[in-house]
Order: structure tokens, then C-alpha cells, then sequence
């Protein structure tokens, strides 16, 4: 029986290294993204832990399971029979090349394209998580976008809001709706992950009434004052700016 295994053997301790391979690479590809923040482009903040505790762990176990195998002659005995989806080696030479494009590979973070496809909205609905606790004390001007779309979720009247300062940041939406003396400025919220994430925005009246000096998908902090104006055929708060500074992408771009 074990003279049926000698051919194989050889086979089997590659394919023993290779799975290990696998664990080690996609274990330092979670603790990567990590370190170099490229994990904020992907989860919210409250779940990073999970995916560089998973990483650590793989390390660990690859590390281990790699030091035992190199120590025998030959690998582990149940390693040699078992069941799978794939042709023994392929399901981990699939892992292993996944890990190594992602080490490669560095996420963009969503921005126009993506929200006009999935539609900018100015409240948070009944069917989306509820990012954070509204804060209704706070200063008009020390609102984030997404504070300013809370307190409409709480108070939809625009016209309670005339006259407040402004000073907001976030990406510009050439949304197709507005004259051309208007655009978007937008942000995602993550509840979970990047999948989950929905755009959120408001429109702005520009000082100068040319949108073409603003690109879509370039960062902005724009300040002025809010107004009140009938655009798309229904009474909407809008941003009357005086100014929008150009600003570089956040580190981490998404709000929660």
C-alpha cells in the first residue's frame, strides 16, 4: 500500500508547500494592506481589527505548519487523501496568484461614475444603517456632508437651514440634473464595506457659474452659506459657495 504513495510523494510535498505558500501570502496581505492604509478603502474602521487579526493569524499558522512540514520527509498522511472542488494544487495555485495580485495592487476609492450609477441621495433612507449618532447641537460651520445630511434626515425643510455657513469636503458629481452654474459634492458612507458603501451629497450654486474648472471626482473644501433653490422641479438646500479649495483625497475617503 505505502508502495502505490512513492511515485506521488514528491507531488505531495509540493502541494503541501504550496498550500502553506497560499496561507503565508494572503496572510501578509492582509497585515500590508493594513500598514499601508489600504484597508480603509475596503472596510469600515470598526472591522480593520478583524482583517489584520486574521492576517497575524495566518502568518502564525502558516509559519508553523510550514516549519513542521519541512522537518518530516514527507507530509502529513491526510494530506495525501482528501476530497476537493479542484484538481489537487489548483484550488491553492488559484490563492496563492489572488494573494500576489492584491500585493500588486492598490484599491481606488469609489467616486463619480460609481454614485451617479448608484444614486446620490441627500437623506439617509429607512433601509440603510444609520452611520454614527446625529449631533444636533453642533456649529453650522463645523459640519461635515454628512453631518448636513443627518440633520436633513431629521428636519427636511430647507428653508430652516437659509443663511447658515458652511464649510464642507468631498468629491464633485457633474450631476446631469443641475445647470451648468451647479454641480455635486458628494461622499460615500460605509456601513460595513466597500460594497455596502452609498453616496450621499448636496448641490452647489458655484461663485463663478462654470462647473467645467471643477472636474468630476477631484477634492474639495467648499465654504459659503446655504440657500434654498427649486432644481429638478422640487424645493432643495444648496450650497451657495464662495469658495472651493482644491484638497487631496483623504486617507480615508469614506465617511462612516
Amino acid at each position: 500500500m505505502n508502495a502505490s504513495f512513492r511515485p506521488f510523494k514528491g507531488f505531495s510535498r509540493l502541494q503541501w508547500l504550496l498550500d502553506m505558500a497560499a496561507i503565508l501570502a494572503w496572510g501578509w496581505l492582509l497585515v500590508q494592506y493594513w500598514l499601508n492604509g489600504k484597508m480603509n478603502l475596503l472596510l469600515h474602521p470598526n472591522y480593520i481589527w478583524l482583517a489584520y487579526s486574521a492576517g497575524f493569524f495566518l502568518l502564525a499558522l502558516g509559519a508553523i505548519k510550514l516549519l513542521q512540514s519541512l522537518r518530516r520527509s514527507r507530509p502529513p498522511a491526510e494530506q495525501l487523501q482528501h476530497m476537493a472542488l479542484f484538481p489537487s494544487g489548483l484550488s491553492s495555485l488559484i490563492l496563492l496568484a489572488t494573494a500576489l495580485f492584491g500585493l500588486q495592487f492598490t484599491p481606488q476609492p469609489f467616486a463619480s461614475e460609481m454614485a451617479l450609477n448608484r444614486g446620490v441621495g441627500e437623506t439617509l433612507t429607512l433601509t440603510r444603517s444609520q452611520p454614527q449618532a446625529f449631533r444636533a447641537a453642533i456649529k453650522p460651520e463645523s459640519r461635515s456632508l454628512t453631518d448636513w445630511i443627518k440633520t436633513l434626515n431629521v428636519y427636511p425643510e430647507p428653508d430652516a437651514y437659509t443663511g447658515q455657513k458652511v464649510s464642507v469636503e468631498g468629491f464633485t458629481i457633474h450631476l446631469p440634473n443641475l445647470p451648468e452654474s451647479h454641480l455635486g459634492i458628494a461622499r460615500f458612507v460605509i456601513t460595513c464595506c466597500a460594497a455596502d458603501a452609498y453616496p450621499v451629497g448636496l448641490p452647489v450654486k458655484l461663485p463663478d457659474g462654470d462647473r467645467t474648472a471643477y472636474p468630476p471626482d477631484k477634492w474639495f473644501r467648499v465654504e459659503g452659506e446655504m440657500i434654498t433653490e427649486t432644481l429638478d422641479n422640487r424645493r432643495q438646500l444648496v450650497i451657495q459657495a464662495k469658495s472651493l479649495t482644491d484638497i487631496p483625497t483623504p486617507k480615508n475617503p469614506y465617511a462612516s
